[in-house]
This record gives structure tokens, C-alpha cells and sequence, in this order.
């Protein structure tokens, strides 16, 4: 008696989905289509809220290196973009899973060939660059309209309004009130001399929360002035709003998402005084205090961080333990 074809079955919702009972979804899809085609469902891989953008995911590393087992004869999905919204990653997939006899099937494209391959794949990169090109052209219209158009930033916090019709009206901010202050006296001390390192160690000592909810660090301060970010270099604290500063992108080999400086033609400036957190001398006087100070044994800037001269240059952190404020101040771990 013939055995029944082993399948197995790859599902994956990305972060813009938000939806975990889509794993279940798309398992019970595949599942219902095994079972008429007499498959026997012999494991489930599935990355959950994990972009496709790249192949760097713990379940399709795992479907592949159990593919060079043999453990199975097919591979159901929903759909191609289940694997990869990447041309390149779905064609890479493909020849794979091709070179070890096991086949792909999914439940809107079918029996996978290179024809599908190459015409669906261009379909969705073409897709993903549209869409790419609609959001940049939905935030600069925020932007311009004074609205916030990127992420939170430390001292704000996102209100949601609404139209008298429900719909909600999106990228107005309002002051945080404790990290306004938090915000004045780092600046503060940094004008009056104090250093990165040393203002970070005292939050932490006092157990302030960062921007992250977590400890500070140096780095989270000082930033770097040209490309705007840090808390030091945020013009947001002066009522001023720079969008399109940086271009992001994610590095192919690493799926780490990288950031460019663009050309100071692109950016978007526009004044917003409501926010305004610190006053114009303060940030005058941080100004001033970056330009003098360069990087120890370098004519680099303060600002322009290079790579650590050694493996644990500065992941000595101070951090909060919950049994006292004294054992909190006085606690050193080591953030490997």
C-alpha cells in the first residue's frame, strides 16, 4: 500500500496584522486541504508577528534544516507571501525545498513552478513599492499638517481625536509632564558640564525610567547631532519638527533595519511651539558644548560615535533592583 504524502504546514501573521488567531486560521485552511487530498500533516512551522521581509525567522530556518532530513514530502501555505514578501527569498525557498524533491502547494496560487515564482514575486515587490510610496506620501502630509509622523518620542505622549463621524484623527501629541523635567535636567546637566556616562549613571540610580522603559545609556543621550537623534539633538524639545531626516532600510545579509542621512533638501521642517519643552537659551548652551568637545584621541566629535575600542566599552550599567532605592544605586550587573 502506497503511504500517504507527508505534508507539512508553514504559517506566518506579520506585525502589521496583529492578529494571533491568524496562525490558527491558516493552520486549519491547510489542514482542511490535506485531508481531501489524503496528506498526511506530519509537523507545523509558523513565525508569529514576524515580518517577511527577510528569511531571518526561527520557523522557516526550522522547516528548511528539517527538509535536509527528509521529514517531509510537501509544504502547504496559504499563500506565497506566507514564506516571504522578497522575491529574491521566495525564489531562494523554492529551489531549496526543489533540490531536496519536496514541493510547494498553496491554497491561492496552487502547485508552485518558477512561472509563479518569477510573476507572482514581481507582483508583490511591485506591490510592497507602492505601498512603500503611499505611506511616505500619507506621513508627509502629517508632517506639513504639523502632525506627528513617526514614532513616539520621549516626552510626548500620541493623542487619538476623532470626526464627529467616529473616524479617528491621528498624530497629535501632548507633554508628559515628569519626562519634560527629566528631559531639562539632562540638558541641563549636560550644559553645566556633566557627562553623558555620568548623567545616565544618576537616572538610573534614581530609577527613572528611559525612553525604552528601561535603563539609560549613554548613547541614548548623546545620539548624534547631525542625523537628529538622542535626547540631546531632539529639536522636537524646541517646537521644531524635522521629518524625513533619515531613510531606513533593511540590510539584505542581516535583516537589520539600517538608517541614511538624506540630502537637506528632503527634509521637512515645520514649527511647532505648543511642544516646545526646553527653552531656546538651554539648547543654545548644549549646542555650544557639543562643538567644543571631541571624542578622546580623536578629531571626531562628541556627537559622532565610532565603534568601541574594546569588547565591553560601555555595557557597565547601573540598574534598578526592586528591594531598595540604596541597593538601587549602589547594583552594578554587567549588559552582555
Amino acid at each position: 500500500m502506497t503511504r500517504p504524502l507527508r505534508a507539512a504546514i508553514y504559517a506566518r501573521f506579520s506585525t502589521d496584522m496583529q492578529r494571533d488567531a491568524s496562525l490558527d486560521d491558516q493552520e486549519r485552511s491547510c489542514r482542511d486541504f490535506a485531508a481531501k487530498q489524503g496528506m498526511e500533516v506530519v509537523e507545523i512551522y509558523s513565525d508569529r508577528a514576524v515580518s517577511g521581509a527577510n528569511l531571518m525567522r526561527s520557523g522557516i530556518q526550522k522547516l528548511l534544516r528539517d527538509a535536509d532530513a527528509q521529514a517531509f514530502d510537501v509544504v502547504l501555505t496559504e499563500a506565497m507571501d506566507r514564506f516571504s514578501r522578497n522575491q529574491a527569498d521566495i525564489a531562494s525557498i523554492f529551489q531549496k525545498l526543489q533540490f531536496r524533491a519536496v514541493v510547494i502547494e498553496t491554497l491561492s496560487e496552487g502547485l508552485l513552478s518558477e512561472m509563479h515564482i518569477g510573476l507572482k514575486g514581481t507582483m508583490n515587490a511591485i506591490f510592497l513599492k507602492d505601498l512603500a510610496a503611499k505611506t511616505h506620501r500619507g506621513l508627509k502630509g502629517r508632517a506639513l499638517a504639523d502632525k506627528s509622523a513617526g514614532g513616539k518620542a520621549y516626552g510626548y505622549k500620541n493623542l487619538v481625536k476623532f470626526t464627529e463621524v467616529g473616524d479617528p484623527i491621528k498624530g497629535d501629541r501632548a507633554i508628559i509632564p515628569s519626562e519634560a523635567a527629566t528631559i531639562i535636567r539632562i540638558l541641563t546637566d549636560y550644559a553645566n558640564g556633566v557627562s553623558p556616562r555620568k548623567i545616565a549613571f544618576a537616572l538610573n540610580g534614581e530609577c527613572i525610567p528611559g525612553p525604552s522603559g528601561k535603563g539609560w545609556g549613554a548613547s541614548t543621550l548623546h545620539g548624534n547631532r547631525e542625523r537628529g537623534t538622542g535626547i540631546l539633538n531632539n529639536e522636537l524639545y524646541v517646537g521644531v519638527q524635522a521629518w524625513n531626516r533619515l531613510t531606513y532600510a533593511k540590510d539584505p545579509d542581516t535583516g537589520k533595519r539600517i538608517s541614511r542621512l538624506n540630502p537637506e533638501s528632503e527634509w521637512v521642517i515645520t514649527p511647532i511651539p505648543e511642544l516646545r519643552i526646553v527653552e531656546q537659551s538651554l539648547w543654545d548652551a548644549v549646542r555650544t558644548r557639543q562643538g567644543a568637545l571631541k571624542t578622546k584621541n580623536t578629531s571626531s566629535p562628541i556627537w559622532d560615535r565610532r565603534r568601541p575600542k574594546t569588547l565591553f566599552s560601555g555595557l557597565l550599567k547601573l540598574t534598578c533592583a526592586p528591594i531598595s532605592l540604596q541597593l538601587c544605586a549602589e547594583s552594578l550587573v554587567l549588559n552582555l
